[in-house]
């Protein structure tokens, strides 16, 4: 008969919407109890905002700040007056307080309902494209304060050492790059800006513009890049890179570069 009853309540906890033992129960939540054998203490309830929540035969239960464990143990001692050894099992139906905001222009912006475990990591996998996302400006937001800055290594690098788990009510930031492009101009068939995705080089650049057009100086052209108040060019030689295939002149590129190149005289 026992292993009759722990079957019936497995198959209830499959058969609801659950969540994760250490969710914590907040206002607004609405919940499925059920107590095994005793049909009129079966209720769906909101937490209010006092915290409480109300089923028939006890009196108000404070829920929110709780887990569905520490919940469970409550409403046992609760209805042990009433029901001998009570069998309860809980179902979150809705999470009203669980959420973890999504802000910054780097992705769309959303509500994250937070019903199970959840990551940073498994969070920034869900959110699709992190293309025009600056991961090195990212933070997530907690009581007034940064918890955790600089996404790139965790996501890109997988640095899982620095990953952490969200809580209800987290804001995570995620701006948008400043300057996606690089820009290629002069000589070549279709100046262009082009975005400068991970691990973009200066071949793949003069690629997508068409490479040189007629009037090109093949020998050498131009990367322009700002550091700071400063400019910096970088020389690179087309021979070695384009005819001879001397990886080591195919620069890495980064967001705000500038490629020129210039026309022969000859």
């Amino acid at each position: 008969m026992k292993s009759f009853i722990y079957a019936f309540c497995l198959v209830l906890a499959l058969a609801a919407p659950c969540f994760a033992s250490d969710y914590t129960i907040g206002e607004g939540d609405a919940l499925s109890i059920q107590v095994w054998g005793e049909d009129e203490l079966q209720t769906q309830t909101v937490v209010r905002p006092d915290g409480k929540i109300s089923m028939p035969g006890i009196e108000d239960v404070h829920a929110a700040g709780l887990t569905v464990q520490q919940l469970k143990k409550k409403l046992y001692t609760e209805l042990s007056d009433l029901v001998r050894e009570p069998l309860v099992n809980i179902s979150l139906l809705n999470s009203a307080s669980s959420k973890v905001y999504i802000v910054g222009g780097g992705v769309e912006s959303r509500v994250f309902d937070l019903t199970q475990r959840t990551t940073l990591l498994h969070l920034l996998a869900s959110l699709g494209s992190l293309a025009a996302a600056d991961l090195h400006e990212a933070y997530v937001y907690r009581d007034g304060e940064k918890v955790m800055q600089d996404f790139h290594a965790l996501f890109t690098k997988g640095d899982f050492e620095s990953d952490i788990k969200l809580e209800p009510g987290d804001t995570v930031f995620i701006p948008l790059k400043e300057n996606m492009n690089v820009f290629v101009l002069g000589a070549v068939a279709q100046p262009k800006a082009i975005f400068c995705r991970e691990g973009f080089t200066v071949l793949d650049a003069l690629l997508e513009a068409g490479s040189f057009n007629k009037y090109a100086n093949e020998d050498t052209f131009t990367i322009v890049r700002k550091n700071g108040d400063e400019r910096e060019r970088i020389e690179v030689d087309a021979n070695k890179l384009i005819k001879k295939g001397d990886l080591s002149e195919n620069v890495l590129l980064q967001p705000g570069d500038y490629i020129i190149v210039r026309e022969s005289f000859f």
